[in-house]
């Protein structure tokens, strides 16, 4: 098992901006540094993998003696951005590989908002672990960790052809958790977690067994937003990272652009920096914490 740690604090860019953050991770109050990178920037084709963006970064956090944490993505915010490898697009057995999130799922003509793979998809799944155990054979106990991206997904299940299900999509993100644990021995893995489609308050069940499994099964788990107390999060995921303090291997926030535009309501302004620290910490739990540049230097 992973040693336990202090609060420690990671600068987070996506992959590529390395260098924009170079000063910073020479600090001595940063221990490392976390990227995202994306299915289609890793896979180019099937089982021919692109590792030296990794190799890369890992060079240089090296030579900083940091350490690297290593965000795979499957999912994208932006309408052009289909970045899964091309032959999940082309191949018809994969069913287009990836279905579009919408603002506003439902509405007459929802616009188009990103994209996300169809994990529900044993095919497309499949691939997705393949690319997982790619990476532990030659990254595993050589980076500090991998992080699986946010759980929170926005299809219109009503014009949906995928196949989607909420208990499916649970289910394979379930097993995607629990490939990456198998298979990644050493380096630490977590999953983010903030919402579940179909789930409001864990009426279906979701959000307290995928804590349950966490604990039981040394899986770290984390989120894309430290907002204190935001009211939709008290609801979802926030809850539980309370009662689960202690008991998990790792609790990894991050604290990103867009949580900077939230106010506190006591005050009327802007959360400041020790504010998201003192909550990450003392009611989720966290022992570290992904900054973005801005939000690390406010």
């Amino acid at each position: 098992m992973a040693a336990s740690v202090d609060l420690l604090n990671f600068i987070y860019v996506s992959s590529g901006n390395l260098n924009s953050v170079r000063t910073l991770l020479n600090s001595s109050d940063i221990s490392g540094v976390q990227v995202v990178y994306t299915w289609r920037l890793l896979e180019t084709s099937p089982d021919k993998y692109n590792f030296a963006p990794i190799e890369h970064d890992l060079e240089i956090v090296r030579r900083a003696r940091k350490k690297l944490f290593v965000q795979i993505q499957d999912r994208f915010f932006g309408p052009d951005a289909k970045n899964v490898p091309p032959y999940l697009l082309s191949d018809p057995r994969y069913g287009g590989g990836i279905v579009s999130q919408m603002d506003n799922p439902g509405e007459n003509k929802p616009p188009v908002s990103g994209w996300v793979a169809q994990q529900w998809n044993p095919l497309v799944r499949l691939r997705f672990q393949s690319l997982l155990r790619a990476l532990a054979a030659r990254f595993d106990g050589t980076v500090y960790g991998v992080n699986l991206p946010e759980t929170a997904i926005d299809i219109d299940t009503k014009r949906d052809r995928s196949g989607f299900s909420c208990d499916g999509y649970f289910d394979a993100e379930l097993d995607n958790i629990a490939l990456a644990r198998k298979v990644f021995k050493q380096s630490y893995v977590v999953q983010y977690v903030n919402f579940w489609p179909c789930e409001w308050n864990n009426d279906r069940g979701y959000m307290s067994r995928l804590f349950a499994f966490a604990a039981a099964n040394r899986v770290g788990l984390g989120g894309p937003d430290v907002v204190p107390y935001q009211k939709s999060q008290m609801h979802n995921s926030y809850p539980f990272f309370n009662r689960y303090k202690g008991k998990l291997e790792l609790v990894a926030m991050a604290v990103q652009e867009p949580t900077l535009t939230y106010r506190n309501p006591k005050t009327g302004r802007l959360f400041a920096h020790t504010e998201f620290e003192d909550f990450a910490r003392g009611y989720l739990g966290a022992n570290l914490i992904f900054w973005s540049a801005s939000a690390w230097l406010r």
